[in-house]
């Protein structure tokens, strides 16, 4: 049994903490592959960047739901929270009207544009390979039942005790819906 009775902590000033920590690391992982500037470079939905450009707010809005946010509401949590701020480096992030403008502006050649920027990115990644890497490729597939509250999509039923659910591919744990 546990039975440590006299635990205590001392946490300086400065000290911060943040449940989706690895945020800065997605972010380093950004810049250094190149995403961020291949977005900026393909991307052109904004007339003026005055103060984002198009891959901040692609990014705000993956990192929202990186952070666990589940809509755009949920960026207002984001932009006052002092140490995912901080964590991004950021002195601000773009609101959920904001966001929502950016959102509305896409066309289909935008998507077109950004899916671009993903995929060049990406063989930029592949390409620094070894040869040896691509002799063997294994997918770890499976379906997973996940909450949702899109009572009206397709594909959506639901559960036995009557939850919302959608059918969700997963490829090494990550959603592709």
């Amino acid at each position: 049994m546990v039975t440590a009775a006299n635990i205590q902590y001392q946490l300086a000033d400065r000290v911060h903490g943040l449940g989706p920590g690895g945020l800065g690391a997605m972010l380093l992982l950004a810049r250094k592959v190149g995403l961020i500037s291949a977005i900026d470079n393909r991307l052109h939905v904004l007339k003026r960047h005055l103060p984002y450009h198009e891959s901040d707010h692609v990014l705000n809005i993956a990192f929202n739901i990186l952070a666990g946010g589940e809509c755009i509401e949920h960026l207002e949590l984001r932009r006052n929270d002092e140490v995912y701020l901080d964590a991004l480096g950021a002195q601000r992030i773009p609101d959920p009207t904001t966001a929502g403008d950016f959102c509305r502006r896409f066309t289909e050649p935008d998507i077109v544009d950004l899916m671009d920027a993903a995929n060049e990115t990406r063989l930029g990644v592949w390409s620094l390979q070894p040869v040896e890497f691509f002799d063997q490729a294994v997918l770890d597939v499976d379906g997973a039942l996940v909450a949702t509250d899109a009572e009206c999509k397709e594909g959506v039923g639901l559960a036995y005790n009557g939850v919302i659910l959608r059918l969700v591919e997963r490829l090494h744990g990550s959603r592709l819906c």
